[in-house]
């Protein structure tokens, strides 16, 4: 006897999809909002501009560090190019996002506690995950300890931006994974054309940039 089934309702296959525990962790995340209202404005600077700073601030230990490594040429080359991976990241995620076109969460679901106004453009990937995780993957590729350091100030990045309520947790997976397969992936090519030019540096009046040491006599 065969039994007829009906067909299964949206919420199941969102659910099957993944999208309501896309939505379930946001809520979860976000919804800390309403119990620690003292850390809004804390939480609100982290998520747009603290932890950036805090990245860039890691840089420029990793680069004086650099300077004094027996590879400092490589070392050096390195740290110049965790900016231009954040860059060609960010690059790469402009026709993305319009492709994907994404709305924030808070537009379709209204109940997200928005801490930071004003964000219209498209949600998918988060452009502050993929700059943290760019910036933190080729800081690893450099300096192990400091890597390590930038990589956890990126996954606190992508807890703010769930916090404030601007991103999915797929938009901060998406720039995560973005980032770092850019860093990554275009690191080899990056270095060899990086080199050459620190190098040349180092012959020049700016030699302190790349190496502590003082010129041979």
């Amino acid at each position: 006897m065969t039994v007829y089934a009906p067909p299964a309702p949206a919420d199941a296959l969102s659910l099957a999809s993944g999208d309501n525990i896309d939505l379930d962790v946001l809520h979860g995340v976000n919804g800390l909002a309403d119990d620690t209202t003292w850390a809004h404005g804390f939480m609100e600077f982290l998520g747009e501009y603290g932890l950036l700073a805090v990245l860039a601030v890691l840089l420029g230990i990793a680069w004086f560090r650099a300077r004094r490594r027996p590879d400092h040429d490589v070392a050096v080359a390195g740290i110049v190019w965790a900016p231009i991976a954040a860059l060609i990241a960010e690059l790469v995620n402009m026709p993305l996002r319009e492709f994907v076109d994404r709305p924030r969460p808070f537009v379709v679901h209204p109940e997200v506690h928005v801490l930071v106004e004003g964000k219209d453009d498209p949600s998918f990937a988060s452009d502050h995950a993929l700059l943290t995780m760019s910036l933190a993957v080729a800081l690893l590729l450099v300096d192990r300890r400091l890597g390590a350091i930038a990589a956890l100030v990126a996954v606190l990045q992508g807890f703010a931006r769930l916090y404030v309520g601007v991103h999915y947790p797929t938009d901060v997976l998406g720039g995560f994974a973005l980032g770092a397969l850019i860093a990554l992936a275009l690191s080899p090519i990056a270095l060899r054309a990086l080199l050459p030019v620190v190098r040349g540096v180092e012959r020049t009046p700016l030699r302190p940039l790349v190496v502590a040491r003082p010129a041979a006599s």
